[in-house]
């Protein structure tokens, strides 16, 4: 259903750092975009749905608007419960906040996950559906 979504961040490097952490626990990939950004999403072979995560300022942002002010939420797919367990350890190890430990959350569907704010204040999720197997990769 989502091709794409973005978010502008203060600091290219810190962010990528981050990034790069968190994308291998769940089967994703950061690629080159431009010098100011880059993509996470599955591959290059793949490449939507995908995260945007750059440093300039979007045309489509309103006066006032800065990296940082406008908390965003992603929900990322995890493979499996120890997916999560692993997102959250190494985005914590990169500079993320714990947000919400690895866990089962009431009322969502088999739900498990976890949440982390990335170094600019983003709400970064991981989420394990063990009901719903093909979400899961083969």
């Amino acid at each position: 259903m989502i091709d794409h979504s973005g978010i502008v961040v203060t600091d290219l490097a810190l962010a990528r750092a981050f990034y790069d952490a968190i994308a291998a626990p769940l089967g994703l990939v950061t690629v080159d975009n431009s010098p100011q950004s880059f993509l996470l999403g599955k591959s290059k072979e793949e490449p939507i749905p995908y995260l945007w995560i750059g440093t300039p300022r979007p045309s489509y942002w309103i006066e006032g608007s800065r990296a940082g002010i406008n908390q965003m939420h992603v929900a990322l797919i995890a493979p499996s419960k120890d997916a999560v367990h692993a997102f959250h350890a190494a985005g914590v190890a990169a500079g993320g906040k714990d947000h919400g430990a690895p866990g089962p959350r009431e009322g969502a569907m088999g739900y498990y996950g976890a949440f982390l704010l990335d170094p600019d204040g983003n709400n970064i999720e991981a989420a394990f559906r063990d009901n719903l197997p093909y979400l899961r990769k083969a």
